[in-house]
């Protein structure tokens, strides 16, 4: 179990996994209409983890089965695309997948969040980059 949790956090340090901790008590609206669809396996019974610290960061949500990352922007996201792009490039070295959405997509077009999230879970399982 130790080691899967290792892998699970990617070396994340205490600080980060108490932040992330603090922030699963703060989560945004947006977040919260999401985690309701994510929560309790309900996307192809996959187990999915809301602030999960992965190395130095802290992704909303997080599935480790399919390495799968999924991020909710909101307004301040406007003015760091740049670090944004870094942020998920970091990721991908760990073969992570990270897909975005806005605020407004999850608060009024949850379907067709869903419908992307889904596809994506089909593309990651049919063809695991990491070797399963």
């Amino acid at each position: 179990m130790i080691e899967l949790e290792k892998s699970m956090y990617y070396n994340a340090k205490p600080s980060i996994i108490g932040a992330a901790r603090l922030l699963r008590e703060k989560m945004t609206r947006s977040e919260e209409i999401l985690w309701e669809r994510l929560n309790r396996k309900q996307i192809q019974g996959l187990r999915f983890r809301r602030q999960h610290p992965i190395d130095i960061f802290i992704a909303d949500f997080y599935c480790h089965r399919i390495r799968l990352v999924i991020e909710i922007d909101g307004e301040i996201h406007r003015l760091q695309k740049d670090y944004d792009i870094g942020r998920s490039a970091e990721m991908e070295k760990y073969d992570i997948k990270v897909i975005r959405f806005t605020n407004e997509e999850v608060e009024f077009e949850i379907e067709k969040v869903l419908n992307i999230i889904e596809r994506t879970v089909k593309e990651r399982n049919s063809s695991p980059p990491w070797g399963i």
